[in-house]
């Protein structure tokens, strides 16, 4: 297939364009590069800059690709930003992804797999949270995802778009071509890098009295390339499913302190941590069930462990002492 991927240079999407172009699909890598990098395009894939902000761009690329699917990962996606300037993801997420979304059915492109996130649920009632839990986003980020699904499905009655939605909370881990890196970093394991390599003194621990096993945050932590192979397989299935969400985890989540603990391990280096009050908003525990995803389509992670995770995340990071930016 000929494939669109939004978001191409981006975390992810840098990893979802290196599968599917593994699997001999046609890629067109679509990125704005506000947030990603020209490196971590594939070389194999046909890059186009383009904002989706920008409805005639994609009309016209729309017209010069014949397509057959969209993976949509472009997004903002940092969740403080978004509650300080929610309009800034409206736009990108709910606008940009309109426009997306007009661009496809005009040019008769009726596959959308796109990657959502587990934000949609808010403060869960249960835990491991299941795809049919109450939807109540406490930040613009999860707002947004959460429209951008009800509108898809409204473009399904109306034109027969047939799409699949993932929710996943936390990405980690790396392939030998790509890997994590933003500026500034907001997620914990490259932090715990950071410090474990001298690049920041100390990281802060936001509470140690939580309402789990060791008294630190529980949060659900999803193998980069197992993400990628969850959009895969909800392609290759999508005309039989037509409309779905699945959310994908591990079935049972690490805590920070495990995750410092592995690191420490993985790395031998010493991380200096300092304790801080805990964050407004943020919940104990964030984990999803994924046992939709896994009875439907298959998919089960390959790289379930939190050492595994972190030890291909560290050899990316050894190989890419600067990220992107060498």
């Amino acid at each position: 297939m000929k494939i669109i991927v939004t978001g191409a240079a981006g975390y992810i999407g840098s990893v979802v364009t290196e599968l599917l172009i593994a699997e001999g699909h046609s890629i067109v890598a679509l990125d704005n590069l506000a947030h990603g990098h020209r490196t971590a395009v594939h070389p194999d894939a046909k890059f186009v800059e383009l904002d989706l902000l920008d409805a005639e761009g994609l009309m016209r690329l729309f017209a010069t690709e014949s397509v057959d699917a969209v993976v949509h990962l472009a997004a903002e996606a940092l969740v403080d930003v978004s509650l300080r300037d929610p309009g800034l993801f409206f736009r990108a997420n709910i606008s940009g992804g309109i426009n997306l979304l007009e661009a496809m059915i005009h040019h008769g492109v009726k596959r959308m797999v796109f990657s959502s996130t587990a934000a949609v649920y808010g403060q869960p009632r249960e835990i491991p949270i299941p795809e049919d839990a109450q939807k109540n986003p406490v930040n613009a980020y999860g707002e947004s995802k959460l429209a951008f699904e009800r509108i898809m499905a409204w473009y399904r009655i109306a034109y027969d778009l047939h799409h699949v939605s993932l929710r996943y909370f936390n990405a980690a881990g790396a392939t030998e071509r790509f890997g994590e890196f933003h500026q500034p970093e907001t997620h914990l394991i490259p932090i715990v890098f950071e410090a474990a390599l001298g690049e920041r003194d100390t990281m802060k621990l936001f509470g140690s009295d939580w309402d789990t096993p060791d008294g630190t945050c529980v949060r659900d932590y999803v193998h980069v390339v197992d993400i990628a192979r969850a959009h895969i397989l909800a392609l290759h299935q999508i005309d039989d499913l037509g409309a779905r969400a699945y959310n994908l985890g591990n079935g049972s989540g690490y805590s920070n302190l495990q995750v410092i603990e592995a690191v420490r391990k993985v790395t031998g280096r010493q991380v200096n941590v300092i304790q801080a009050d805990r964050r407004p908003g943020d919940p104990a525990t964030l984990v999803a069930s994924s046992d939709r995803i896994r009875q439907e389509l298959g998919w089960k992670p390959e790289f379930p462990e939190l050492d595994t995770i972190i030890e291909t995340a560290w050899r990316w990071r050894q190989a890419h002492p600067h990220g992107y930016a060498e």
